[in-house]
């Protein structure tokens, strides 16, 4: 059914940046002051650690960013080039290079806004067992501006989409393109979804998390961003079950259709809350020495889930090849794969 999808009928906005993937010990992270399984933005004291990682670890190079992940592996499973189109801002150097060899070669129809004032973002992925600690150095990812997607051509990419995904980390870029395109998005009935990324975000960034969360009709998260939720909103409730409701019940838009709460959490079961009911999906556990890199799993379970929904298929049936994307990433270094998804709904 793929080989019938329009080209553009996903789109993605967020950070492009080049992952710099190591294997580190706890030291290393204490030395930066990071902890595992956990996303932070670089401050001045991370800086030097990019360098080191290139420098004294084993560190691969790949093209990562949230948003840009979940398009690569949603092409994956489609099969067909240029179904999902991606914007966000990089440098005009080699990092940039790579990035966009690696999206197109994916099937990724890749529409970056170019930036002098800065060079590509990095993010550095500090593997430490089977956890992984981000520290993204945004850089030229933060200079994405309104400017982009007001160009004639990336606008009519905008028009023809019908289902829009952003991640949380995109607030703290471009928060006015995501309500700019969250209205589109709702003037024209598209589906819309966001992630709520981090923790950090959802505590931070909570007022222009706030503002676009309206538009939302499906919302995705893991299980500490959900808590974290919860906890600066006032939800008082601890039960994970009660806060997917909660936010799937917060005030929308939208009133033609409910809005839809994704909470994975990690190898727990996926949590659905919708239309007042919640449903649990069990995750394959897989034995420990299968699992590589947990870094990338969220991303691709948006990825496989996307994939299936522009297809038409039942949300049961989005969230089942969800996990078994995920499943499928966590057994290899970085947001990667290889040859064709055989995955069975």
């Amino acid at each position: 059914m793929a080989e019938n999808l329009q080209e553009g009928l996903l789109l993605g906005m967020g950070n492009p940046l080049l992952d710099i993937s190591a294997t580190v010990d706890n030291e290393f992270l204490k030395k930066y002051d990071l902890k595992s399984n956990n996303a932070i933005l670089a401050e001045e004291k991370h800086k030097p650690l990019y360098e080191e990682l290139i420098d004294l670890y084993k560190a691969d190079f790949i093209a990562g960013g949230s948003v840009q992940n979940t398009m690569r592996v949603a092409q994956w499973f489609l099969q067909k080039p240029k179904v999902a189109t991606y914007m966000g801002c990089v440098g005009r150097d080699k990092y940039s290079k790579i990035l966009e060899d690696k999206a197109t070669t994916d099937g990724l129809n890749v529409q970056y806004q170019y930036t002098n004032q800065e060079p590509t973002g990095t993010c550095a992925v500090l593997i430490t067992g089977k956890e992984r600690s981000l520290c993204a150095n945004l850089a030229a990812a933060n200079c994405f501006s309104l400017s982009h997607i007001e160009k004639p051509e990336n606008k009519q990419l905008i028009d023809i989409a019908r289902y829009i995904y952003i991640s949380g980390f995109f607030l703290t870029v471009s928060p006015e393109s995501i309500l700019t395109v969250a209205k589109c998005a709702y003037e024209d009935d598209k589906i819309f979804m966001m992630n709520l990324s981090a923790p950090f975000l959802c505590e931070i960034f909570r007022k222009p998390m706030l503002a676009a969360l309206p538009y939302v009709d499906i919302l995705f998260g893991n299980e500490t961003e959900a808590d974290t939720f919860a906890n600066v909103n006032g939800f008082n409730i601890t039960d994970r079950k009660q806060i997917a409701l909660k936010i799937s019940e917060m005030n929308k838009i939208n009133k033609k259709r409910k809005r839809i709460v994704v909470i994975t959490q990690g190898a727990e079961a996926v949590l659905l809350a919708k239309d007042g009911t919640v449903t649990e999906y069990p995750v394959v556990k897989l034995p420990g020495e299968k699992v590589v890199d947990t870094n990338g799993a969220g991303d691709a379970f948006v990825g496989g889930f996307l994939a299936q929904l522009i297809q038409g298929k039942s949300i049961d049936t989005c969230i089942k090849c969800g996990i078994w994307a995920a499943t499928q990433i966590v057994q290899r270094s970085g947001c990667t794969y290889e040859g064709k998804p055989n995955f069975q709904s």
